[in-house]
């Protein structure tokens, strides 16, 4: 089965679907054997741990295509890539999605925001006509080659013209053809119900779960009840290395060793495990015998 037809084969399932976020092939390696069956690539990762900036459209679509390519290079699941606003107009949105499928793209998140966006927990953003949006999204669904990519609708209207207005936009995109739909920021349980009400027999509905952000904090189990089918964690994975890192760093200052955090490390063999370092190995095997040495 393709990954696009992974990714619909999941949509299609009676369990809501948990995408945690990564950055790169390494990180995707982790999701992959934890038992994670579909990924996310956020934007905010991207800038992140790419060009060290927050999350206020600092990113081009040939730095996050660049990052798509390598995670598929050794994904075997399907993954959805934020591509923010199209990176442009309908036009440069086209060029986005086609790009984004050739380099292994299984699903794409497109926002009504104007360019260049923000993280969707900032402060001080704008959004684009409903007009322009619904141009943008059904532009990104004529772009498709494979039909099975999954095209995601997002709306921030919530922030900018509260949530009445932004529920009225989502139907909007419904009807233009999202395959999902993502009311980013909702404030309270409350609103997240009615959201799950709004949509019931729709498109299925997005939540995004970002700690320190805007949306309450639920369970998986929590949000499939209110009514959500995928949930993605797009920076934890940023944030709790971060916090790893820094420890070890602190740690190395102060002891000039990394004794005190061995308990709390990988070690080369271990690191090498995750990257399949015995299957390479002995797949090169068949074709340079040199190769046995780098296996001993």
């Amino acid at each position: 089965m393709s990954h696009t037809k992974a990714l619909r084969a999941l949509l299609a399932g009676p369990d809501p679907i948990v995408a945690p976020g990564m950055y790169d092939g390494f990180t995707c390696r982790l999701i992959e054997q934890h038992g994670f069956k579909c990924a996310y690539l956020g934007g905010a990762s991207i800038s992140y741990t790419r060009v060290a900036q927050p999350d206020i459209g600092l990113t081009s679509v040939t730095e996050v295509a660049q990052v798509v390519s390598q995670i598929r290079e050794r994904a075997t699941i399907p993954f959805v890539v934020d591509i923010d606003t199209g990176f442009g107009n309908a036009v440069n949105t086209q060029r986005t999605v086609r790009t984004m499928e050739r380099m292994g793209a299984s699903g794409m998140q497109l926002e009504d925001q104007t360019y260049p966006k923000r993280c969707g927990h900032l402060a001080g953003k704008g959004l684009v006509s409903t007009a322009e949006m619904v141009g943008k999204l059904k532009a990104a669904l004529d772009a498709r080659s494979d039909p099975n990519t999954v095209i995601v609708a997002r709306t921030d209207a919530i922030a900018v013209e509260g949530l009445d207005r932004a529920i009225a936009r989502a139907h909007t995109y419904a009807e233009a053809g999202a395959d999902m739909l993502f009311i980013e920021a909702p404030r309270t349980e409350e609103d997240m119900a009615r959201l799950g009400r709004e949509f019931k027999g729709g498109p299925p509905l997005l939540a995004n779960m970002v700690e320190g952000g805007k949306t309450p904090l639920r369970t998986v189990k929590e949000l499939g009840a209110l009514g959500f089918k995928f949930v993605i964690y797009p920076g934890s994975m940023v944030r709790v290395l971060a916090h790893a890192a820094s420890q070890y760093l602190g740690i190395l200052r102060e002891d000039g060793s990394t004794t005190r955090m061995r308990d709390r490390m990988f070690d080369f063999n271990q690191v090498n495990a995750v990257l399949g370092l015995d299957e390479i190995m002995a797949e090169g095997q068949k074709y340079d015998e040199k190769l046995k040495a780098a296996a001993e």
